[in-house]
């Protein structure tokens, strides 16, 4: 008789989870999302008000959830919440954007991004690794990229430079963390409904731009990346390393 191969579990019993970013948005779904799972999850984010009830809200659920007021750009405070324990599962959803056109870039502005969405994220990717590696375990860990690390944008020239050195990043620590079984991906999201969002959808042009690049008939939402991050933490991905998981809506598909 034929063996039938076993399914791949989406369970997360057991698993310890950090999520930056976790107080709104893309960052509180992928921490709702992981809870739901059965993981412990670390929510991190410097505002402690929202992030406190965004971990009020999860426990109220009965999921395993405990706040982590971090600046993310403060390496020591990062380290400490890197080396108290190490994880299994990491997502980076801190980031910021600062657009306009690339002859207005000032240098402050280009310190401030980069050292949220390129420096700080070198620094949890490699405090992450190095706990998963001294505690002889395997571990995922992701970033919440963008579509814009793989084409270019409207007065996007900060950002995308930000995303694609984050891209580049990834595949390089791929292949120095491959052999310890510690995997390192991106989730790169086209535009998606958020209150830091909202704006954009609020200007008449800036939605039209976004509704022709993307070739589904609507923008995305959080729920969609929930699934992405679920996956890729999870054994279902067990093979995922080094790449991108692009839910952008066919906007990079021209």
């Amino acid at each position: 008789m034929t063996e039938l191969p076993h399914p791949p579990s989406f369970d997360l019993t057991g698993k310890r989870a950090l999520v930056t970013g976790a107080s709104s948005g893309i960052g509180q779904g992928c921490a709702v999302a992981l809870a739901h799972a059965g993981a412990h999850v670390v929510c991190a984010a410097r505002g402690a008000e929202r992030l406190g009830d965004t971990v009020a809200r999860m426990t109220e659920r009965g999921w395993s959830a405990r706040a982590q007021v971090l600046d993310q750009g403060d390496l020591a405070a990062l380290d400490a919440v890197l080396s108290d324990e190490p994880f299994d599962i990491v997502v980076n959803s801190a980031g910021v954007a600062r657009h306009g056109p690339a002859l207005d870039t000032t240098p402050e502005d280009f310190d401030a991004v980069m050292g949220v969405n390129l420096r700080s994220a070198y620094f949890l990717s490699a405090g992450a690794a190095r706990a998963m590696q001294a505690a002889g375990r395997k571990g995922s860990i992701m970033h919440i990229s963008s579509q814009m690390g793989h084409v270019g944008g409207i007065d996007r020239a900060l950002y995308c430079a930000s995303k694609h050195g984050l891209e580049g990043m990834v595949k390089a620590m791929a292949i120095e963390w491959g052999k310890a079984d510690i995997r390192i991906n991106t989730i790169c999201p086209t535009f998606i409904r958020t209150p830091l969002t909202q704006s954009t959808f609020d200007n008449p042009e800036r939605a039209a731009w976004i509704m022709d690049k993307i070739k589904l008939p609507r923008v995305g939402e959080v729920q969609d990346i929930m699934g992405a991050v679920l996956y890729l933490a999870s054994d279902a991905s067990a093979m995922v390393t080094g790449t991108s998981m692009l839910i952008d809506g066919g906007w990079t598909a021209d």
